[in-house]
């Protein structure tokens, strides 16, 4: 039962998160952004959660960033993990890695207009100039 209890818990903060009122529009004027080294000495630090958000193809492609949660943002539920992921880091900043970085932005900003302020995107994603692979951070396989 206790897993029923958590993912209730889980839904009733989303609905909250989602509920949530929204700020002005264009109050928040540009995304936060940590470059590939911060976000990967911050992992290391234990300090933000990593979460690649590109679908399982590209996983394969290019690998995952270490240390890096998989939540395809295509994927029913997204924003339920997502929420999760607050629930059980309540003090870590949760950092959002795609292919190069316009996705995590646009995912970034939708959460923004609900009220999230926690969460940051990668420069650059997997593939940009300056990007975890450009950078030669370290990758696991999917």
């Amino acid at each position: 039962m206790a897993g029923a209890s958590g993912v209730n818990r889980r839904v009733f903060l989303l609905a909250i998160a989602l509920c949530a009122p929204a700020t002005q529009a264009g109050a928040q004027s540009s995304v936060p952004a940590l470059s590939a080294r911060e976000a990967y000495d911050g992992v290391r630090a234990r300090k933000l959660i990593l979460v690649d958000i590109r679908t399982p193809e590209e996983w394969t492609d290019t690998g995952v960033p270490k240390g890096a949660l998989r939540f395809d943002a295509e994927a029913s539920g997204f924003e339920v993990r997502l929420a999760g992921l607050r629930v059980d880091y309540p003090n870590k900043r949760i950092i959002l890695i795609d292919r190069s970085g316009g996705q995590a932005s646009s995912v970034q900003q939708k959460l923004a207009g609900r009220g999230w302020r926690d969460l940051a995107i990668v420069r650059a994603g997997m593939l940009g100039n300056g990007g975890w692979l450009a950078e030669r951070l370290p990758v696991e396989a999917p």
